[in-house]
């Protein structure tokens, strides 16, 4: 079961608080360079974002909606260990049309390091038809204009 928690409110632009899930590196997260592979950050940016939606809306959102990435934009800036700490930190961006933007932070928990920065436009898809959704007012309402 993956755990996460919402934090206080950030100087970021986002409408709802920024959310936190603590991640754990597997020996497999590890590539010949010794630390973590740069595709696993991917990864932790869509576990968080899964997460943080989960935690946002109820099952009748999740049975209506899905979503599908349109584009990761990712800046690393330090490695990470096996052994280390890390939490994925994400908050809401802003609305384009079908385009929702997400923000994920991934940092290391003993010294508050942010090993990597991330940014991905999201789209809701209906689930049931496949094809591009606008979200009800409840759930738009947690992503800034």
């Amino acid at each position: 079961m993956i755990l996460g928690k919402i934090l206080g409110m950030q100087a970021h632009e986002s409408p709802i608080p920024p959310f936190e899930l603590d991640i754990s590196i597997k020996p497999g997260d590890i590539d010949e360079l010794h630390h973590v592979n740069n595709v696993v950050y991917l990864s932790w940016v869509q576990d968080v974002g899964v997460a943080h939606w989960a935690f946002l809306t109820t099952p009748e959102h999740r049975a209506q909606y899905i979503w599908v990435a349109l584009r990761h934009e990712i800046d690393y800036a330090a490695q990470a260990f096996l052994g280390d700490a890390i939490t994925a930190r994400t908050w809401t961006g802003t609305v384009r049309g079908l385009r929702h933007q997400r923000h994920t932070e991934i940092i290391r928990r003993d010294d508050g390091k942010v090993l990597a920065r991330a940014v991905t436009h999201w789209c809701p898809l209906d689930r049931a038809s496949g094809r591009p959704a606008r979200l009800p007012a409840e759930i738009a309402a947690y992503f800034a204009k």
